[in-house]
Protein backbone atom coordinates (compact mmCIF):
# COMPACT_ATOMS: atom_id res chain seq x y z
CA UNK A 1 0.00 0.00 0.00
CA UNK A 2 1.68 3.23 -0.54
CA UNK A 3 0.64 5.80 2.15
CA UNK A 4 4.16 7.88 2.28
CA UNK A 5 1.90 10.72 0.27
CA UNK A 6 -0.61 12.41 2.12
CA UNK A 7 -3.92 11.55 0.73
CA UNK A 8 -5.00 15.28 0.27
CA UNK A 9 -1.95 15.88 -2.30
CA UNK A 10 -2.69 11.85 -4.02
CA UNK A 11 -4.65 13.14 -7.00
CA UNK A 12 -2.40 16.12 -7.55
CA UNK A 13 1.25 13.82 -7.81
CA UNK A 14 -0.72 11.89 -10.80
CA UNK A 15 -1.54 15.55 -12.44
CA UNK A 16 1.71 16.86 -11.98
CA UNK A 17 3.46 13.65 -13.35
CA UNK A 18 1.13 14.24 -16.65
CA UNK A 19 2.04 17.87 -16.99
CA UNK A 20 5.91 16.87 -16.54
CA UNK A 21 5.13 13.95 -18.83
CA UNK A 22 2.96 16.37 -21.37
CA UNK A 23 5.85 18.82 -21.86
CA UNK A 24 8.37 16.41 -22.82
CA UNK A 25 6.11 14.66 -25.04
CA UNK A 26 5.95 18.90 -26.78
CA UNK A 27 9.95 19.09 -26.31
CA UNK A 28 10.49 15.81 -28.67
CA UNK A 29 7.46 16.69 -30.87
CA UNK A 30 9.88 20.17 -31.57
CA UNK A 31 13.14 18.58 -32.23
CA UNK A 32 12.58 14.61 -33.72
CA UNK A 33 10.30 13.74 -36.22
CA UNK A 34 7.56 10.76 -35.32
CA UNK A 35 9.39 8.08 -36.65
CA UNK A 36 12.63 9.15 -35.50
CA UNK A 37 14.33 6.45 -33.71
CA UNK A 38 14.85 8.55 -30.68
CA UNK A 39 11.94 9.40 -30.59
CA UNK A 40 10.31 5.94 -30.71
CA UNK A 41 12.57 4.83 -28.30
CA UNK A 42 11.33 7.76 -25.81
CA UNK A 43 7.65 6.84 -26.45
CA UNK A 44 8.45 2.80 -25.19
CA UNK A 45 10.46 4.17 -22.29
CA UNK A 46 8.44 6.49 -20.88
CA UNK A 47 4.67 4.38 -21.93
CA UNK A 48 6.45 1.16 -20.29
CA UNK A 49 7.45 3.26 -17.01
CA UNK A 50 3.79 5.31 -16.82
CA UNK A 51 1.64 2.35 -17.16
CA UNK A 52 3.72 0.11 -14.23
CA UNK A 53 4.02 3.50 -11.98
CA UNK A 54 0.26 4.18 -13.01
CA UNK A 55 -0.86 0.58 -12.43
CA UNK A 56 0.70 0.14 -9.04
CA UNK A 57 0.39 3.89 -7.92
CA UNK A 58 -4.02 3.76 -8.48
CA UNK A 59 -3.89 0.22 -7.47
CA UNK A 60 -2.13 0.15 -3.88
CA UNK A 61 -4.21 3.48 -3.21
CA UNK A 62 -4.79 3.52 0.68
CA UNK A 63 -8.41 2.95 1.12
CA UNK A 64 -10.09 5.87 1.72
CA UNK A 65 -14.01 7.02 1.52
CA UNK A 66 -12.96 10.90 2.01
CA UNK A 67 -10.69 10.84 -1.00
CA UNK A 68 -11.39 7.69 -3.16
CA UNK A 69 -15.39 8.17 -2.03
CA UNK A 70 -17.00 4.37 -3.32
CA UNK A 71 -13.65 3.12 -2.40
CA UNK A 72 -14.91 2.35 1.24
CA UNK A 73 -18.08 1.19 0.12
CA UNK A 74 -16.21 -1.38 -1.95
CA UNK A 75 -13.94 -2.30 0.96
CA UNK A 76 -16.94 -2.97 3.05
CA UNK A 77 -18.42 -5.56 0.02
CA UNK A 78 -14.64 -7.12 0.58
CA UNK A 79 -15.17 -7.59 4.00
CA UNK A 80 -18.40 -9.13 3.86
CA UNK A 81 -17.01 -11.26 1.46
CA UNK A 82 -13.96 -12.46 3.32
CA UNK A 83 -15.54 -13.18 6.27
CA UNK A 84 -17.52 -15.79 4.46
CA UNK A 85 -20.70 -13.88 3.11
CA UNK A 86 -22.43 -14.31 0.21
CA UNK A 87 -23.64 -12.56 -2.34
CA UNK A 88 -26.43 -10.29 -0.99
CA UNK A 89 -27.29 -7.78 -4.15
CA UNK A 90 -29.10 -8.05 -7.27
CA UNK A 91 -27.43 -5.48 -9.25
CA UNK A 92 -24.46 -6.55 -10.69
CA UNK A 93 -24.18 -9.75 -9.80
CA UNK A 94 -21.38 -10.52 -11.77
CA UNK A 95 -19.14 -7.96 -10.63
CA UNK A 96 -19.62 -9.19 -6.92
CA UNK A 97 -18.99 -12.88 -7.46
CA UNK A 98 -16.19 -11.58 -8.61
CA UNK A 99 -15.12 -9.64 -5.88
CA UNK A 100 -16.14 -12.48 -3.82
CA UNK A 101 -13.75 -14.78 -5.35
CA UNK A 102 -10.87 -12.32 -4.90
CA UNK A 103 -11.53 -11.95 -1.24
CA UNK A 104 -10.80 -15.42 -0.70
CA UNK A 105 -7.51 -16.07 -2.37
CA UNK A 106 -6.19 -12.23 -1.50
CA UNK A 107 -6.48 -9.41 0.56
CA UNK A 108 -8.47 -5.89 -0.31
CA UNK A 109 -5.11 -3.89 -1.22
CA UNK A 110 -4.31 -6.83 -3.86
CA UNK A 111 -8.31 -6.83 -4.70
CA UNK A 112 -8.11 -2.87 -5.93
CA UNK A 113 -4.57 -3.86 -7.42
CA UNK A 114 -6.38 -6.35 -9.76
CA UNK A 115 -9.04 -3.82 -10.48
CA UNK A 116 -6.40 -1.03 -11.22
CA UNK A 117 -5.04 -3.88 -13.59
CA UNK A 118 -8.47 -4.38 -15.25
CA UNK A 119 -8.93 -0.46 -15.69
CA UNK A 120 -5.81 0.33 -16.89
CA UNK A 121 -4.11 -2.05 -18.79
CA UNK A 122 -6.79 -2.87 -21.82
CA UNK A 123 -6.22 1.07 -22.56
CA UNK A 124 -2.71 -0.05 -23.32
CA UNK A 125 -3.69 -3.29 -25.21
CA UNK A 126 -6.07 -1.27 -27.71
CA UNK A 127 -3.74 1.55 -28.37
CA UNK A 128 -0.80 -1.06 -28.97
CA UNK A 129 -3.28 -3.30 -31.05
CA UNK A 130 -4.17 0.10 -33.68
CA UNK A 131 -1.32 2.25 -33.05
CA UNK A 132 1.83 0.01 -32.26
CA UNK A 133 4.84 1.78 -31.74
CA UNK A 134 3.03 5.27 -31.74
CA UNK A 135 1.14 3.50 -29.22
CA UNK A 136 1.89 5.79 -25.93
CA UNK A 137 0.32 8.86 -27.37
CA UNK A 138 -3.12 7.30 -27.36
CA UNK A 139 -2.64 5.44 -23.95
CA UNK A 140 -1.51 9.09 -22.68
CA UNK A 141 -4.65 10.52 -23.84
CA UNK A 142 -6.38 8.02 -22.20
CA UNK A 143 -4.48 8.31 -18.81
CA UNK A 144 -5.07 12.51 -18.81
CA UNK A 145 -8.71 12.55 -19.85
CA UNK A 146 -10.64 14.34 -17.39
CA UNK A 147 -12.79 10.96 -16.38
CA UNK A 148 -9.40 9.08 -16.07
CA UNK A 149 -9.18 9.63 -12.32
CA UNK A 150 -12.35 9.22 -10.79
CA UNK A 151 -13.32 5.94 -12.63
CA UNK A 152 -10.19 4.30 -11.88
CA UNK A 153 -10.55 5.52 -7.89
CA UNK A 154 -14.11 6.09 -7.03
CA UNK A 155 -16.67 5.10 -10.01
CA UNK A 156 -14.55 1.59 -10.22
CA UNK A 157 -16.90 -0.47 -11.41
CA UNK A 158 -18.18 1.43 -14.53
CA UNK A 159 -14.15 1.93 -15.31
CA UNK A 160 -13.81 -1.71 -15.48
CA UNK A 161 -16.84 -2.27 -17.45
CA UNK A 162 -15.63 0.83 -19.76
CA UNK A 163 -12.03 -0.89 -19.97
CA UNK A 164 -13.77 -4.12 -20.53
CA UNK A 165 -15.04 -2.75 -23.70
CA UNK A 166 -12.44 -0.87 -24.87
CA UNK A 167 -10.47 -4.27 -24.85
CA UNK A 168 -13.46 -5.73 -27.22
CA UNK A 169 -12.64 -3.07 -29.43
CA UNK A 170 -9.20 -4.20 -30.01
CA UNK A 171 -10.74 -7.54 -30.78
CA UNK A 172 -12.36 -6.66 -33.97
CA UNK A 173 -11.02 -9.12 -36.32
CA UNK A 174 -11.85 -11.71 -34.01
CA UNK A 175 -15.93 -11.16 -33.33
CA UNK A 176 -16.29 -14.09 -31.24
CA UNK A 177 -14.19 -12.71 -28.55
CA UNK A 178 -14.62 -8.93 -29.50
CA UNK A 179 -18.80 -9.83 -28.84
CA UNK A 180 -18.04 -12.08 -25.73
CA UNK A 181 -16.33 -9.47 -24.15
CA UNK A 182 -18.90 -6.54 -25.15
CA UNK A 183 -21.69 -8.82 -23.26
CA UNK A 184 -18.87 -9.28 -20.16
CA UNK A 185 -18.88 -5.42 -19.94
CA UNK A 186 -22.64 -5.52 -18.93
CA UNK A 187 -22.18 -7.65 -17.02
CA UNK A 188 -19.89 -6.42 -14.80
CA UNK A 189 -22.13 -2.88 -14.90
CA UNK A 190 -25.51 -2.91 -16.72
CA UNK A 191 -25.37 0.62 -18.08
CA UNK A 192 -22.92 -0.53 -20.36
CA UNK A 193 -25.84 -1.62 -21.81
CA UNK A 194 -26.10 2.14 -23.72
CA UNK A 195 -22.58 1.84 -25.05
CA UNK A 196 -22.96 -1.67 -26.06
CA UNK A 197 -26.53 -1.00 -28.15
CA UNK A 198 -25.15 1.72 -29.67
CA UNK A 199 -22.26 -0.61 -31.22
CA UNK A 200 -24.56 -2.93 -32.34
CA UNK A 201 -26.16 -0.44 -34.21
CA UNK A 202 -23.23 0.73 -35.73
CA UNK A 203 -22.70 -2.96 -37.19
CA UNK A 204 -25.66 -2.27 -39.23
CA UNK A 205 -25.95 1.27 -39.96
CA UNK A 206 -22.29 3.30 -40.40
CA UNK A 207 -23.29 6.60 -41.81
CA UNK A 208 -21.74 9.35 -39.65
CA UNK A 209 -23.45 11.94 -41.34
CA UNK A 210 -27.13 11.45 -39.78
CA UNK A 211 -25.78 10.22 -36.04
CA UNK A 212 -23.82 14.04 -36.17
CA UNK A 213 -26.97 15.63 -37.24
CA UNK A 214 -28.77 13.93 -34.39
CA UNK A 215 -26.79 14.92 -32.03
CA UNK A 216 -26.75 18.83 -32.79
CA UNK A 217 -30.42 18.90 -32.73
CA UNK A 218 -29.82 17.02 -29.40
CA UNK A 219 -29.19 20.18 -27.56
CA UNK A 220 -32.28 22.25 -28.31
CA UNK A 221 -34.41 19.51 -28.08
CA UNK A 222 -33.35 19.02 -24.50
CA UNK A 223 -32.97 22.85 -23.53
CA UNK A 224 -36.90 23.50 -24.64
CA UNK A 225 -38.09 19.45 -23.30
CA UNK A 226 -35.25 17.90 -21.14
CA UNK A 227 -37.52 16.95 -18.36
CA UNK A 228 -39.68 15.30 -20.85
CA UNK A 229 -36.36 12.98 -22.04
CA UNK A 230 -35.86 12.01 -18.46
CA UNK A 231 -39.57 10.62 -17.74
CA UNK A 232 -39.69 9.15 -21.32
CA UNK A 233 -36.62 6.97 -20.49
CA UNK A 234 -37.22 6.03 -16.83
CA UNK A 235 -40.39 4.63 -17.83
CA UNK A 236 -40.54 3.00 -21.23
CA UNK A 237 -37.80 0.49 -20.14
CA UNK A 238 -34.95 1.45 -17.93
CA UNK A 239 -36.89 0.33 -14.79
CA UNK A 240 -34.64 -1.34 -12.75
CA UNK A 241 -31.43 -0.83 -14.36
CA UNK A 242 -28.65 1.61 -13.44
CA UNK A 243 -29.66 3.54 -16.20
CA UNK A 244 -32.81 4.38 -14.71
CA UNK A 245 -30.85 5.30 -11.69
CA UNK A 246 -28.79 7.62 -13.19
CA UNK A 247 -31.86 9.59 -14.29
CA UNK A 248 -33.93 9.84 -11.37
CA UNK A 249 -31.79 9.01 -7.92
CA UNK A 250 -30.64 11.55 -5.78
CA UNK A 251 -27.04 12.27 -5.40
CA UNK A 252 -24.49 13.87 -3.04
CA UNK A 253 -24.27 17.51 -3.47
CA UNK A 254 -20.44 17.57 -4.36
CA UNK A 255 -21.06 15.59 -7.64
CA UNK A 256 -24.91 16.34 -8.19
CA UNK A 257 -25.84 17.77 -11.68
CA UNK A 258 -26.89 21.83 -11.27
CA UNK A 259 -29.34 22.26 -14.74
CA UNK A 260 -28.20 22.39 -17.83
CA UNK A 261 -24.43 21.09 -18.36
CA UNK A 262 -23.15 23.69 -20.61
CA UNK A 263 -18.77 23.02 -19.34
CA UNK A 264 -19.79 19.01 -19.79
CA UNK A 265 -21.60 19.63 -23.42
CA UNK A 266 -18.76 21.75 -24.50
CA UNK A 267 -16.02 19.26 -23.14
CA UNK A 268 -18.19 16.47 -25.14
CA UNK A 269 -17.78 18.48 -28.46
CA UNK A 270 -14.32 17.40 -28.32
CA UNK A 271 -14.35 13.71 -30.05
CA UNK A 272 -17.31 15.36 -32.13
CA UNK A 273 -15.26 18.32 -33.68
CA UNK A 274 -12.34 15.53 -33.79
CA UNK A 275 -14.36 13.23 -35.97
CA UNK A 276 -16.14 16.31 -38.07
CA UNK A 277 -12.59 17.29 -39.20
CA UNK A 278 -10.87 14.35 -40.01
CA UNK A 279 -14.16 12.47 -42.21
CA UNK A 280 -15.98 14.64 -43.78
CA UNK A 281 -13.14 17.86 -44.02
CA UNK A 282 -10.02 15.82 -44.89
CA UNK A 283 -11.85 12.47 -45.91
CA UNK A 284 -10.63 9.55 -43.58
CA UNK A 285 -11.95 6.83 -44.52
CA UNK A 286 -11.74 3.92 -41.75
CA UNK A 287 -14.57 1.47 -40.64
CA UNK A 288 -13.74 1.21 -37.14
CA UNK A 289 -12.92 4.78 -36.74
CA UNK A 290 -16.72 5.36 -38.29
CA UNK A 291 -18.05 3.00 -35.80
CA UNK A 292 -16.27 4.09 -32.80
CA UNK A 293 -17.16 7.87 -33.62
CA UNK A 294 -21.25 6.92 -34.31
CA UNK A 295 -20.79 4.62 -30.95
CA UNK A 296 -19.91 7.81 -29.14
CA UNK A 297 -22.31 9.69 -31.11
CA UNK A 298 -25.22 7.65 -30.05
CA UNK A 299 -24.19 7.47 -26.44
CA UNK A 300 -23.79 10.85 -26.18
CA UNK A 301 -27.02 11.93 -27.62
CA UNK A 302 -28.64 10.09 -25.00
CA UNK A 303 -27.37 11.98 -22.27
CA UNK A 304 -27.72 15.09 -23.95
CA UNK A 305 -31.16 14.87 -24.11
CA UNK A 306 -30.94 14.11 -20.22
CA UNK A 307 -28.47 16.15 -19.03
CA UNK A 308 -30.52 17.86 -16.49
CA UNK A 309 -31.15 14.66 -14.63
CA UNK A 310 -29.16 13.88 -11.66
CA UNK A 311 -25.75 11.34 -12.14
CA UNK A 312 -25.35 13.69 -15.31
CA UNK A 313 -21.64 12.51 -14.82
CA UNK A 314 -21.67 9.01 -14.61
CA UNK A 315 -24.07 8.93 -17.27
CA UNK A 316 -22.24 11.23 -19.53
CA UNK A 317 -19.47 8.50 -19.22
CA UNK A 318 -20.80 6.04 -21.23
CA UNK A 319 -19.49 8.13 -23.81
CA UNK A 320 -16.88 9.54 -22.51
CA UNK A 321 -14.70 6.56 -22.04
CA UNK A 322 -14.13 6.65 -26.00
CA UNK A 323 -13.13 9.94 -26.50
CA UNK A 324 -9.66 9.87 -26.29
CA UNK A 325 -9.79 7.08 -28.50
CA UNK A 326 -11.84 9.01 -31.41
CA UNK A 327 -9.49 12.46 -31.24
CA UNK A 328 -6.26 10.43 -31.41
CA UNK A 329 -7.10 7.57 -33.90
CA UNK A 330 -6.38 9.52 -36.79
CA UNK A 331 -3.59 11.44 -35.99
CA UNK A 332 -1.27 8.10 -35.94
CA UNK A 333 -3.06 6.48 -38.43
CA UNK A 334 -2.93 8.50 -41.67
CA UNK A 335 -0.57 11.48 -42.25
CA UNK A 336 -2.22 14.63 -42.51
CA UNK A 337 -0.06 17.36 -41.30
CA UNK A 338 4.01 18.44 -42.40
CA UNK A 339 4.60 18.50 -38.61
CA UNK A 340 2.23 15.66 -37.47
CA UNK A 341 4.44 15.14 -33.99
CA UNK A 342 3.68 18.55 -33.14
CA UNK A 343 0.14 18.86 -33.89
CA UNK A 344 -0.04 15.35 -31.62
CA UNK A 345 1.43 17.36 -28.93
CA UNK A 346 -0.13 20.34 -29.00
CA UNK A 347 -3.67 18.27 -28.71
CA UNK A 348 -2.15 16.43 -25.91
CA UNK A 349 -1.45 19.87 -24.24
CA UNK A 350 -4.82 21.22 -24.76
CA UNK A 351 -6.69 18.06 -23.86
CA UNK A 352 -4.44 17.68 -20.45
CA UNK A 353 -5.12 21.14 -20.48
CA UNK A 354 -9.02 20.87 -19.96
CA UNK A 355 -8.23 18.48 -16.78
CA UNK A 356 -5.97 20.73 -15.21
CA UNK A 357 -8.51 23.33 -15.61
CA UNK A 358 -11.03 21.60 -14.55
CA UNK A 359 -9.36 20.54 -11.13
CA UNK A 360 -7.42 24.10 -10.21
CA UNK A 361 -10.31 26.63 -11.24
CA UNK A 362 -13.51 24.66 -11.59
CA UNK A 363 -12.71 22.14 -8.47
CA UNK A 364 -10.16 23.86 -6.79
Amino acid sequence: MIDFIPLEYYYEVYLYYCMITVLFILLHSVVLQINDIKNIFFLKGIGIITLLLLTVYIGYRPVSGKYFIDMSTYALHFDHYANGGSVYVTEDVFFHNFMRLCALVVDVNTFFFICAIIYIIPMYIVSKKYFKEYWFYSFFMFIIAFSFWTYGTNGIRNGLATSIFLLAVSFYNKKIIMYTLLFMSTLFHKSLVLPVSAFLITVFYNNPKHFLYAWLLATPISIATGSFWVGLFTSIGFGDDRLSGYLTSELDESIKSSGFRFDFLFYSSFPVLAGWYFIFKRKFEDKIYNQLFNTYLIANTFWVLVITANFSNRFAYLSWFLMSLIIVYPFLKKQFFKNQQLNIALVTVAYFGFTYLMFTIYYG
